[in-house]
């Protein structure tokens, strides 16, 4: 890219009339422009690095926006991401990391990822891991949002949450009674309890929280300061923990 820059300076500086030179104009006569925009044509015929550097630059510089943005974004949201105790969570009671999943019932990465999370949880007893729904795939993963909160007031939330990324198929209302009913749940009582509008509130909240920190699909993983989105890998998780977990405070 700094070749590209220098090849351009070089090329506008060397067009300008000099007294336009001299007092730093940069505006360009249409040849002028016509000239310049050849020099650059022929440089990145020479040598298509320079294009690609380029490039990579500019998405460098993205990316680093886009991580700095993420990074304001869960220091304003810390407490609702850690210290909201109405949210369901797995794993460490007192944990040295945590992390916050953003998902969807009928997301099949979400799906993917159920037993790599499965997985950490049994290898990492000291790593949480806060559940936050977000039903963004249609009216079925909003039935089974409210599946899964309901069955939190019967004490059963992860057993729920399990048997739901579990299932294949729609989360139809038919096939979360018979999980409820495997489950051993109080089946009339869950059907009140998915009707609560303090339930839709919830959701409500979770959606609200996701577009706060820019996740824009499922799954998501929030982990220290970082968004990682995606299906990710275990050692990309665990990484991102030990990250979280060597950051002052």
């Amino acid at each position: 890219m700094r070749q590209f820059i220098r090849i351009a300076a070089l090329a506008a500086t060397c067009l300008l009339p000099l007294p336009a030179a001299a007092q730093g104009a940069t505006s360009f006569t249409p040849q002028q422009r016509a000239a310049i925009v050849e020099i650059i044509r022929e440089a990145l015929r020479n040598d298509p690095t320079i294009l690609e550097e380029a490039i990579a630059a500019l998405q460098a510089r993205d990316m680093a926006r886009e991580r700095e943005a993420a990074r304001g974004a869960i220091v304003a949201n810390r407490d609702a991401l850690l210290n909201d105790a109405t949210l369901p969570a797995k794993g460490a009671e007192r944990p040295t990391a945590t992390i916050v999943e953003f998902f969807d019932y009928r997301c099949p990465y979400c799906k993917r990822m159920s037993p790599v999370i499965t997985e950490l949880l049994g290898a990492d007893r000291g790593v949480r891991v806060v559940l936050v729904d977000i039903p963004i795939l249609g009216p079925a993963s909003v039935t089974a949002a409210r599946a899964a909160l309901a069955a939190q007031r019967q004490g059963k939330y992860a057993e729920m949450h399990d048997g739901l990324m579990a299932l294949r198929g729609e989360p139809t209302e038919a096939a979360i009674m018979q999980l409820a009913g495997e489950l051993r749940l109080d089946r009339d009582r869950l059907r009140r309890d998915m009707a609560d509008p303090a339930i839709g509130q919830r959701i409500e909240a979770n959606l609200r929280l996701a577009q706060a920190l820019g996740v824009q699909g499922t799954p998501a993983y929030v982990v220290g300061n970082e968004v990682l989105p995606g299906a990710v890998g275990l050692d990309q998780l665990r990484e991102a923990i030990a990250r979280s977990r060597r950051a002052p405070g």
